[in-house]
């Protein structure tokens, strides 16, 4: 099972990959009804339509949370939104992987040894299965740059690692 966190969603909806994704994972791919609510919530830009037609078409299954304390203690202890807290919550209710980018919330998964990858591991996942061509690859990563709050050196990185792809 995969759980996702509103901005890795986001981002990787912004970068056009989210279809491709969903359609590539064998395992079921959920999010906390508070991540659904910031991705979507009534918003008409592209990536919120893309989630929300996700959702709709139920290939994101959302989640009502009733942890509320623990979720409450998480938020207090790491310095956490509603959002990171909740799909923190879920996918170790679940052990599932956590897809986020929140740096807070990275730490929290380290801490608590829940399982997670980010936006630019999946846009890696996304060429070594052939999902997206080099270019095509290069182009996201690019793309993430400008959305993403990326360190130079991180995207250096991911970028040398997408050309050595066959």
């Amino acid at each position: 099972m995969i759980v996702f966190d509103a901005s890795t969603l986001i981002l990787v909806a912004k970068i056009e990959i989210v279809d491709r994704l969903l359609g590539s994972f064998s395992r079921p791919v959920m999010v906390p009804a508070e991540v659904a609510r910031e991705c979507c919530g009534g918003k008409k830009v592209l990536d919120a339509l893309v989630i929300q037609r996700a959702i709709d078409d139920s290939r994101i299954k959302v989640v009502t949370l009733s942890n509320a304390i623990v979720v409450r203690k998480l938020r207090a202890d790491f310095s956490l939104g509603q959002g990171e807290a909740e799909a923190i919550v879920l996918a170790s209710r679940e052990s599932a992987l956590l897809a986020i980018d929140d740096k807070s919330g990275i730490n929290a998964c380290k801490f608590l040894g829940v399982a997670f990858t980010t936006a630019i591991a999946l846009l890696l996942r996304s060429r070594e299965k052939q999902l997206l061509s080099r270019d095509e690859a290069l182009l996201r990563l690019e793309q993430l740059a400008q959305y993403g709050r990326y360190k130079g050196l991180i995207i250096e990185d991911a970028r040398h690692r997408l050309e050595e792809i066959p």
